[in-house]
């Protein structure tokens, strides 16, 4: 139950997302409109598309709280990883479009010189999503959300486009008006390697991987435990929020099966009290 009350948590994180990237996406293509930025403009399009992932992560976090049944007897947590998988396309494919405008007008720069506006609105843009990111990433951590880890660091990239397009359009204020649709290549460079790192992730946990140094302090614990003479196996998963182990140990054989199975009690309440582990199924032979 501990797990679904988390689960609920951090669709506030994400509602607040959802809702910044709304009024900020309004907010930038229409000031971009009217003063000409590319950068403002790239900024803007990169926070609309971020309505969508946001969507969709709201949408995995929903599904996942949704309780095991007879086609998915470890629950659904998985969902709020699908999610940040779809998420990440999302962003690939704006990243790549914004990084094809801004190379095209790069190459055949428009020599304006965006209007002063268009620059406090970046700055003004940045502050808000930094404060976004600065809440989202606190939940992400106390939660150990893999989606809210995703969403806090789009966060921060949407910071850092912002801080960008601001540096852009105070520099064409001073005669280098290519600098506008130069920040906006960085823009698009900048959201693409976001997805990367979200389609990475998500991928990572989807295919079972695991992180080798954790399993390895896992391995030590197991071993330290009275009882167990050797481990024949250990293996752990992602399991959206949740992380699974699996361990195969060698005991005594002269052990009855209710001092086996006190080992087995006391290697599964070392791992989650440890390790934060949320299911831990033991396999005991004999040495």
């Amino acid at each position: 139950m501990e797990n679904y009350s988390d689960i609920k948590q951090s669709e506030k994180g994400a509602w607040l997302s959802l809702f910044a990237y709304i009024l900020l996406s309004a907010v930038k293509l229409f000031i971009a409109s009217v003063s000409g930025s590319q950068a403002l403009l790239a900024d803007g399009l990169n926070n609309s598309t971020d309505i969508i992932a946001s969507l969709a992560i709201l949408t995995g976090l929903k599904i996942s709280r949704r309780p095991p049944d007879s086609n998915h007897s470890y629950g659904h947590f998985r969902a709020e990883t699908v999610a940040a998988l779809i998420a990440s396309f999302i962003m690939i494919a704006v990243g790549l479009q914004v990084l094809y405008q801004g190379v095209n007008k790069f190459a055949q720069p428009v020599l304006e010189t965006p209007d002063l506006i268009a620059a406090w609105t970046a700055a003004g843009c940045a502050l808000v999503m930094l404060a976004v990111y600065a809440y989202n990433i606190k939940l992400a951590r106390e939660l150990k959300s893999n989606a809210m880890q995703a969403v806090a660091q789009d966060n921060r990239s949407d910071a850092l486009v912002s801080i960008g397009a601001f540096i852009g359009i105070i520099g064409s204020q001073f005669g280098i008006p290519w600098l506008d649709p130069l920040t906006a290549t960085i823009v698009g460079l900048l959201i693409c390697k976001t997805a990367w790192d979200i389609f990475r992730k998500a991928s990572h946990d989807l295919t079972d991987g695991f992180d080798a140094s954790e399993l390895e302090l896992m391995k030590q614990t197991v071993a330290q435990i009275d009882g167990v003479e050797s481990i024949k196996d250990i293996k752990a998963r992602i399991h959206g929020n949740n992380v699974l182990v699996d361990t195969t140990v060698l005991v005594n054989s002269k052990l009855n099966v209710v001092q086996s199975h006190d080992i087995t009690e006391e290697i599964e309440d070392q791992l989650k009290d440890r390790h934060q582990v949320s299911n831990v199924l033991v396999h005991i032979e004999p040495l």
